[in-house]
């Protein structure tokens, strides 16, 4: 819309300095240049744009460079630029200037509303500073208490000990001391209360079970579980990173918890779960019917079987001394099969049976 509206303004003003042409070409003087009457201003008529433009003359750059800031010589004055855009004529004396009206028609009679939409905008561009005060952990991953009404002269081995009654107090992994604090004021005396830190959060709810409001040494203790303050503002990027060193003792320290049956007896290797039997065919079995293979495999399987379940069943066909592997579950199952087989006769051969050995390959 505004767009259109300044093409009417400029046909509107090309109208009238055609008009104005008009009236000065009647009195004979120069068709292509006229001065406007309004300003004073010398016209040129561009015959290729069809249009009035202003004659470029000495005048003309004079208020060029008035109202533009540049010297004589064409380069930018910024003083004069400044002084041009900044400080308007001075008005008349008795009259308020145009500005200043501007000012008082525009102004907000309610400073309270002016400044808000800025505290709105600073608001949002800076970030939101946490302020200091008390925090709650999450009730599953706290496993710090805090406790009070102690002893005046209890020390940290007493107070760790004391602790312990209700669980594994976590230790420091680098110096390996107990994970307690006791407060103490500026002198440097002891407060009567202080802070333990669990290795398991099922020690919390024990300690507040057990411990609270008892007594050591005629001092009612009481506990609760820790809260912590937030001095001015958490900075993630000054955190300290765990060494590895730190992780893997944390990591032993969690294992004391840990419970895992122990195996009763020796731990059998895995390869002694695979049965060799030897002298159990011979390769020419196969020669006029390769199918037998099958038969005998199965065969093995199913008589395997009678001792526990078998993993795998495989036939060195080529083998010049007849072998047979047998693979199960358990070594147990293998060592019941070993005295089935070994010495026994099978199809007018001896059988041999033992474990195998790990190493060697009857492939051939």
């Amino acid at each position: 819309m505004s767009g259109g509206s300044d093409a009417n303004k400029e046909f509107l003003e090309q109208l009238r300095l055609q008009e104005l042409y008009s009236q000065r070409n009647e009195d004979g003087s120069d068709p292509n240049t006229y001065t406007d009457p309004e300003d004073g201003t010398v016209y040129d008529w561009d015959h290729e744009k069809k249009a009035w433009f202003p004659k470029i003359t000495e005048d003309f750059i004079a208020a060029y460079q008035a109202n533009y800031g540049f010297t004589q010589e064409g380069d930018p004055d910024a003083n004069n630029a400044a002084v041009s855009s900044t400080d308007p004529a001075a008005p008349e004396p008795g009259k308020p200037s145009e500005k200043e009206n501007i000012g008082d028609a525009t102004q907000n009679p309610n400073p309270d509303q002016q400044e808000s939409p800025a505290k709105e905008a600073k608001q949002k561009g800076e970030k939101r500073k946490a302020e200091p005060g008390w925090f709650d952990i999450d009730d599953n991953k706290n496993t710090n208490v805090y406790v009070s009404g102690l002893p005046l002269d209890i020390s940290t081995e007493e107070f760790a000990e004391l602790m312990s009654k209700c669980g594994i107090v976590m230790r420091d992994p680098i110096t390996e001391e107990y994970k307690v604090k006791l407060y103490k004021d500026k002198e440097g005396n002891l407060k009567g209360d202080g802070l333990c830190c669990y290795l398991k959060k099922e020690s919390v709810a024990l300690a507040l079970r057990l411990i609270d409001e008892s007594e050591v040494r005629g001092y009612r203790l009481h506990v609760e579980a820790a809260r912590f303050e937030l001095k001015g503002q958490y900075d993630a990027s000054k955190k300290k990173k765990k060494s590895k060193d730190y992780r893997k003792k944390m990591q032993q320290q969690q294992k004391q918890l840990d419970w895992r049956p122990e195996k009763l007896g020796e731990v059998r290797k895995r390869h002694e779960k695979v049965v060799i039997i030897r002298n159990m065919f011979h390769p020419s079995d196969f020669e006029e019917d390769p199918l037998v293979l099958n038969e005998y495999r199965d065969d093995l399987r199913t008589e395997c079987e009678k001792f526990g379940e078998v993993k795998k069943v495989i036939l060195f066909d080529r083998h010049p001394d007849g072998v047979a592997s047998i693979a199960f579950k358990e070594p147990e199952q293998a060592d019941a099969c070993i005295q089935s087989f070994n010495g026994r006769w099978f199809g007018g051969r001896q059988l041999s049976a033992q474990l195998w050995d790990g190493t060697t390959d009857y492939q051939v």
